[in-house]
């Protein structure tokens, strides 16, 4: 396995050196870290990182992303995505994450236009494919470039090559944007936005690290690792004291999800019987 892990950070550098130039889509995980380190090292001074600033992206990403491109030594450019801008994304739709990449890299595309840049590339691996991604849609649509898929890069492979290049982002628990914290349908707001991310960072005060807060209206289903599911049924005193602050945030009840954490967790509706599809929908489930 150590010498197909070598071979195929080389082949990703020798990738993203006949591009020339690129704009890395940027989030400060533990993927887009990682082609962001290998795009630097192949392309020196003709790559640049950009992040999108939003409702959906917590301040703490924020402060991360912005300190390890700087350990990098990669100019970084933020600029503001817009996306609950539009209708089609508010409503939250099966396909709302088509809406958002689809203005994510159009902006990504000016920018990579004004820096002189030739390529705009994403950070997808062999494991998104497991999943509904509605957004491959857009990134296929608009000839984005997933160099990571496209070397064949699992999740496990990118953690483990992350850790032998230095990368603290190596063991980084995965992060969604919080509009993947509502359940399909559910209009998303800036205030709903703001009251997950206030209580998935309450959640990291109390020692919780792997965690989502899915919000239902006025329950917050919180999902969390076994480490953290033994932790807080251990504790009743913390439980009372989770509840009293989630009340705070406009939460009227806060239950544990028996299942615990796991990613796209909310697509489970999407199999639901009765649940149908609307017929504009550019990208529809297998």
């Amino acid at each position: 396995m150590a010498i197909d892990l070598d071979r195929k950070v080389g082949l990703l550098k020798e990738l993203l050196g006949k591009m020339g130039s690129a704009l890395v889509a940027y989030s400060g995980g533990v993927d887009s870290s990682f082609l962001l380190a290998i795009a630097k090292q192949a392309l020196g001074d003709q790559v640049k990182a950009a992040t999108a600033l939003s409702p959906t992206f917590p301040a703490r990403e924020k402060q991360e992303a912005e300190e390890i491109a700087q350990s990098l030594g990669v100019e970084l450019i933020e600029f503001q995505s817009q996306e609950l801008e539009q209708e089609q994304f508010r409503q939250n739709p099966e396909n709302r994450c088509y809406y958002c990449k689809r203005e994510l890299f159009r902006k990504l595309g000016k920018i990579a236009g004004q820096n002189h840049l030739r390529w705009i590339v994403e950070a997808s691996n062999l494991d998104d494919l497991s999943d509904y991604r509605p957004g491959r849609k857009a990134i296929e649509e608009l000839e984005i470039r997933s160099p990571l898929l496209e070397i064949g890069f699992t999740k496990s492979e990118i953690r483990e090559a992350s850790k032998r290049i230095g990368l603290k982002t190596w063991d980084k628990p995965s992060f969604a944007c919080l509009a993947s914290r509502f359940p399909y349908g559910e209009p998303i707001t800036p205030e709903k936005l703001a009251q997950v991310e206030k209580a998935e960072e309450y959640l990291r005060t109390q020692g919780f690290k792997v965690i989502r807060v899915r919000h239902h209206r006025q329950v917050a289903r919180i999902e969390l690792d076994q480490p953290g599911m033994e932790k807080l049924l251990s504790s009743p005193e913390l439980r009372q004291t989770i509840c009293q602050e989630f009340r705070k945030l406009g939460f009227l009840y806060a239950s544990l999800d028996l299942l615990g954490y796991r990613s796209g967790s909310m697509n489970l509706a999407l199999d639901h019987p009765g649940r149908g599809r609307t017929p504009d929908d550019p990208d529809r489930r297998p």
